[in-house]
């Protein structure tokens, strides 16, 4: 092993707003919040979590295609599809319309896809 995971960073036009969905979806909290437009959340301090980063200019990615790729995507593991759907649309999430019996495809309010999945 070189090393552990620290973070996932995430590109977006507002931390502020992106961190709060991904803290009430996940069910984290801000362990770091820089004035130059950068937080982490997470479930402790010194523990893996979730990074925002602020980017002038952000353009979305676009899934499916390649134009503009999805580079990456969160899953999120639940108990229910339905119940979990409903809850996450609330938060400000965006339905893909897409996947399978075991997991939906979503956007973030940033434009990120991410899936909810049974596991």
């Amino acid at each position: 092993m070189i090393g552990t995971w620290q973070s996932l960073v995430i590109d977006c036009p507002d931390p502020d707003s992106l961190a709060t969905f991904y803290e009430q979806l996940l069910g984290m909290i801000r362990i770091q919040h820089d004035e130059d437009g950068w937080i982490s959340i997470g479930d402790g301090t010194g523990r893996p979590g979730l990074d925002f980063q602020k980017v002038e200019d952000y353009v979305p990615p676009q899934w499916p295609g390649s134009e503009h790729p999805q580079q990456m995507h969160v899953d999120v593991r639940v108990k229910d599809l339905d119940i979990a759907e409903e809850l996450a649309l609330r938060l400000g999430a965006t339905s893909m319309e897409s996947g399978t019996k075991t997991f939906r495809v979503y956007l973030d309010p940033a434009g990120h896809p991410f899936c909810l999945v049974l596991w």
